[in-house]
């Protein structure tokens, strides 16, 4: 079987030259709108053949990966259903100039959280270009399972989108996604693509005391919610000096149950005992843990603490590290600051690591 799996890829890898995608913007929306709707029905119990399909393959993604419950899968199906619409798809191109192309882009993507690469996936599509797609290991049934169903529904797209679970080739240009270990190898290995290449990065919120009930709780959201392992999670706050951190476990209770998590629990059982141990200072909430530190980047279960006396000291602190810095979430006046609650939310146009994808795509 898996022979024949790489002779189907090989094969598919050289139709892929021959083929385009329809030059037509609407079509290539009408595609994403398609997916939008498949997702809406999944939900509101319709059934058909490939509602069952997608019932199938969100049961198999969270047996396969436990990072993957099906609470979380859901929440990012909900996030691509009420964003592939056309409204706001023609709200999005709007201000590009598309244009007729015929290159091959491939896309090695994360598995951190579900659909990770999807966004990089409707760019590529929306471009024109043919798609090579590298999935991660830990997030391969989801987005096979909605490339399966974009060439099952539109036949032209048969021979422009191609998996692949080999070296890749036959590609102008490249997308990657990885850790700040597999950046170095990118790095090397793409050197002459034309290339966005990505590497971890984290998130920050900067509290003042003056936030509201309402800011705090959803500050939750953007810590918890797909366990923090997206680089859009906060995973370090700045607090005033003086600021009562102890009062942040009540506002956080939506997300208390995460314990039950086995895999986040071992996390959080594996640190505490290690910071017991070694006699680390630290605060426990029972299902996460706050320790004071200069990193942006702790293990799951832990967030990171950095008290300031001045705001300005957290400014400079941030246009330090703006390579290392994905969301800063405030509502102070910081420049570029999400919402409190809107990490996992971002607009279509918010791009990762702030370089405009269709920018990239679109200029030879």
């Amino acid at each position: 079987m898996i022979i024949l799996l790489k002779f189907v890829c090989k094969i598919k890898a050289k139709i892929i030259k021959n083929k385009s995608i329809p030059e037509d913007l609407n079509t290539r929306i009408g595609y994403l709108t398609e997916i939008s709707e498949l997702i809406n029905n999944y939900f509101c119990e319709n059934k058909s053949n490939w509602i069952s399909k997608l019932e199938k393959a969100v049961n198999e993604a969270e047996n396969y990966n436990p990072w993957f419950t099906k609470k979380n899968i859901h929440n990012v199906l909900r996030y691509w259903a009420n964003k592939l619409n056309d409204k706001s798809l023609i709200e999005w191109t709007n201000k590009y100039n598309f244009h007729k192309t015929d290159t091959s882009v491939a896309i090695i993507m994360a598995g951190n959280f579900p659909l990770a690469g999807f966004h990089d996936f409707i760019c590529v599509l929306l471009s024109g270009n043919k798609i090579i797609v590298k999935p991660s290991s830990d997030d391969k049934i989801l987005i096979c399972f909605f490339i399966d169903f974009l060439k099952d529904s539109f036949s032209e797209l048969k021979d422009c989108i191609y998996i692949s679970d080999e070296k890749l080739s036959d590609f102008e240009m490249v997308i990657a996604t990885g850790s700040n270990n597999t950046f170095n190898y990118f790095e090397y290995y793409f050197r002459d693509k034309k290339s966005i290449l990505r590497k971890n990065r984290n998130s920050i919120a900067i509290l003042d005391g003056k936030e509201t009930k309402v800011q705090l709780t959803s500050l939750a959201r953007d810590i918890f919610q797909y366990f923090g392992l997206g680089c859009r999670n906060v995973s370090k706050i700045f607090i005033p000096v003086g600021y009562d951190l102890l009062k942040l476990k009540n506002y956080f209770k939506e997300f208390e149950d995460i314990i039950f998590h086995n895999k986040y629990s071992n996390n959080y059982n594996y640190h505490k005992t290690i910071k017991i141990m070694n006699n680390e200072k630290f605060i426990d909430n029972e299902y996460f843990i706050l320790t004071e530190s200069d990193e942006f980047s702790p293990p799951i279960s832990i967030v990171n603490y950095q008290y300031y006396k001045d705001i300005k000291e957290v400014q400079e602190i941030i246009e330090e590290n703006q390579n290392r810095l994905q969301c800063v979430v405030s509502h102070c006046k910081i420049k570029n600051s999400v919402e409190f609650g809107e990490t996992q939310n971002p607009k279509l146009y918010d791009y990762a690591d702030n370089i405009d994808t269709f920018d990239f795509l679109l200029t030879k």
